[in-house]
């Protein structure tokens, strides 16, 4: 039987932090290995104790803990952190914030005397499915590594300027898009596509920061619109962000048909447009995410003649999605964000 999922829960409310224990030690697949009521307690504790999950309130006395997640990840030397703070429903800013700044996951705390049935299951299956995949990539990198020496397969990938850019992420990817867009040309003049699984509510807020993080315009995808050079165009998130042709160049076109990922929007359907309308010329990278959402619209892109990247597992949050390219052999490059923006601007026209 494998160990436990060992757990740290940050939270200024003494009845909060009892709630969420009981909550949690009902599932004997976690331990509560530590509690702490302030971000500097929680940063002093994780010196003495290994956890996998911090679960983190945003609304603290001290630094708060929005302020102190670069450090409580530094701290926690690999664990993931999961806001679980009422500000993940009422202030998508500090939500987003909190992504952007290394968070893998957040969830909604309950008002108070609310800490229902609902939010206990809720809670316990997003826990789980983050220290699952969390243990697994743990557990597996060093088997990875011996059977993959010499690294694993790669594909050719054409030489030609391409003319637009595609990028799927998930658990993580914020933070990882912010990587990716700071080691980016500030001009590489190619449409910029973005799937990243969020909920529709997040979305404005996402589009008008990560557009800040990344030098450029940014906007929330919309049916018809023109597809304009260094311009980001995000996937709202209630349908797939592909493109068509439109009477003068490429448009968006958002479709809301279920996928086999399960996800909305999900990162298939944007890649197999690429391919399907660009091949050679439309390139596509999956950053770290859950799952295997990209890998068939990958293989799609591949089959037309277009490439992907694929973030490394010792950068990714979850190494799920960019895996699952670099399992099926349809990685052009596995690197970290900050080296696929270079990999990316190799493939960009210099007039």
């Amino acid at each position: 039987m494998s160990r436990p999922i060992r757990l740290m829960i940050v939270d200024d409310s003494m009845v909060a932090r009892a709630v969420l224990s009981r909550m949690i030690e009902a599932d004997g697949e976690f331990e509560i290995a530590a509690v702490a009521g302030s971000a500097e307690s929680a940063i002093e504790a994780l010196a003495h104790v290994v956890v996998d999950i911090v679960l983190l309130d945003l609304e603290m006395p001290g630094a708060g803990g929005l302020k102190s997640i670069p450090r409580i990840i530094e701290a926690a030397r690999g664990a993931q952190i999961m806001i679980v703070s009422s500000f993940a429903e009422e202030g998508a800013e500090e939500t987003v914030a909190a992504l952007a700044l290394g968070a893998a996951d957040t969830l909604p705390k309950p008002g108070t005397g609310r800490f229902n049935g609902r939010f206990s299951e809720i809670l316990v299956a997003r826990l789980r499915a983050l220290g699952r995949a969390d243990t697994q990539s743990r557990e597996t990198a060093a088997l990875i590594a011996r059977s993959q020496a010499s690294g694993p397969a790669l594909r050719a990938m054409a030489s030609e300027p391409i003319e637009l850019l595609a990028l799927g992420a998930s658990t993580g990817g914020i933070h990882a898009l912010g990587n990716f867009f700071a080691a980016l040309p500030p001009r590489i003049r190619v449409p910029i596509l973005v799937t990243q699984h969020l909920p529709a509510a997040f979305m404005t807020v996402f589009a008008r920061q990560l557009g800040v993080a990344a030098n450029r315009p940014a906007v929330v995808a919309e049916d018809g619109m023109a597809l304009v050079p260094d311009t980001l165009f995000i996937a709202p998130g209630d349908a797939h962000l592909t493109i068509a042709a439109g009477f003068d160049g490429l448009v968006v076109k958002l479709v809301r048909h279920a996928v086999s990922s399960g996800c909305l929007p999900s990162v298939d359907p944007m890649l197999a447009s690429v391919g399907a309308l660009l091949g050679r010329k439309g390139l596509g990278v999956v950053l770290t995410g859950m799952g295997r959402d990209g890998v068939e619209g990958a293989a799609k892109l591949v089959a037309c003649g277009g490439a992907v990247l694929a973030q490394d597992e010792a950068s990714s949050a979850v190494w799920g999605m960019p895996r699952a390219i670099a399992d099926a052999g349809l990685a052009a490059a596995i690197l970290p964000p900050d080296k696929l923006a270079r990999r990316v601007s190799s493939r960009c026209s210099e007039k």
